[in-house]
């Protein structure tokens, strides 16, 4: 078997210069090639290709492999017919030799893409890229450049919101100060990153197929997820209406607004939650039969989280001044603390009682799962 050493030309460089014809095989023609190769453009790579190759031969048999070295080249002005040549070349090579495995000598990114072409046909055991010493720094540069925009998804990922950027910096500056200017570039880069990072574009991108499906298919949750978004709106508008009454906070305060908006809104946007997951829960039932213990669980998480909640921002507007103290039954007065506790432990109960209920539905499950083999057995 014979390894060949193959030295790449995409883009025909030896064969224009020289007026030779490829493939250019065997160690005497490849090496009376460099010199007509370097008599004709002494500053052309490709002679320090053709050398590479001839020392890789070279150390291949003094390893006692069986190598070869040959020589091939794109002889067309097109991308695609350069290609083709190429495999023509390798084609013939594979025919006249028996070769088992290639090494891959090249001394461009361009030359680079037809390694592709030579492992749908050898073996390639590996690529030796030549890059001249005086010219390391520019060609690793020019590579991964042409790399980078040669990859669709990196450009529009990293260039298009750059230049955005870049477009916005000038306006910014006119309208703004030097520090607003920067901290608007800022957030909006950051936007930009949780906006990728977060996968945002693919969730945009599936919505409209799962809207659809879900509208074809009849699904309880579509109806749901309709009202649950009604709730929430109403939620933060009443939690927006109780942070603009009059005689709350001022100046520089934040804590009393913040606490009465979750306070009011709380309540609307648990309910919200609720809403939601009960669709999904109900679609479960109508299409497995069977619900899973994540989705049994979830309801009762919301209320739990929304119970405990207003509790902690009951209790803080409370001793704050700004609610008055919660009676029960028209009678009993409770104290800030005690108001506290109370929801504190309702939402402890509403999440053992969650887990217990999840517990039992998969237990049930598990139990059916265990007897349906012994039923085929009977």
């Amino acid at each position: 078997m014979t390894t060949l050493v193959l030295c790449v030309d995409r883009a025909n460089d030896i064969g224009r210069k020289t007026g030779l014809s490829t493939p250019v095989v065997g160690w005497e023609a490849v090496r009376s090639l460099v010199t007509d190769v370097g008599l004709a453009d002494p500053e052309d790579s490709s002679v320090n290709c053709l050398l590479a190759a001839l020392q890789t031969t070279r150390e291949l048999r003094d390893e006692r492999e069986d190598a070869e070295i040959a020589v091939v080249s794109g002889t067309s002005d097109s991308a695609v017919g350069a290609d083709r040549a190429v495999a023509r070349q390798l084609d013939d090579l594979v025919e006249r030799y028996d070769v088992e495995s290639a090494v891959v000598v090249i001394d461009s990114a361009e030359d680079e893409r037809l390694v592709p072409v030579v492992e749908s046909r050898l073996r390639v055991d590996a690529v030796d890229r030549v890059v001249v010493r005086q010219a390391h720094d520019i060609e690793s540069t020019y590579y991964l450049l042409k790399q980078f925009l040669g990859d669709e998804e990196l450009r529009s990922t990293i260039l298009v919101p750059l230049g955005v950027g870049l477009l916005l910096v000038p306006l910014l500056l006119v309208q703004f100060t030097p520090a607003v200017a920067m901290a608007g570039l800022a957030a909006l880069m950051g936007a930009v990153l949780l906006y990728k990072g977060l996968a945002i574009d693919e969730f945009l991108s599936d919505a409209p197929d799962q809207i659809r499906d879900a509208l074809y298919s009849g699904q309880v949750s579509v109806v749901t997820y309709a009202v649950a978004a009604g709730l929430a709106i109403v939620g933060l508008f009443l939690g927006a209406l109780a942070i603009r009454s009059p005689g709350v906070g001022g100046g520089e305060e934040v804590l009393v607004p913040s606490l009465l908006f979750a306070y009011h809104s709380v309540p609307w946007l648990a309910l919200a939650a609720l809403t939601a997951s009960a669709g999904r829960l109900l679609d479960e039932l109508i299409g497995s039969e069977r619900v899973s213990t994540s989705y049994m669980n979830l309801p009762f998480g919301v209320v739990a989280i929304g119970l405990v909640v207003r509790g902690f921002a009951g209790f803080l507007l409370e001793r704050q001044g700004e609610l008055a103290n919660l009676e029960l039954l028209g009678r009993l007065v409770l104290t800030p603390v005690q108001r506290l506790a109370m929801f504190i432990v309702a939402g402890i109960v509403v999440s053992v009682v969650g887990v217990r209920i999840s517990a039992s539905v998969s237990d049930e499950t598990l139990e059916d799962v265990v007897d349906k083999p012994r039923e085929n057995e009977g």
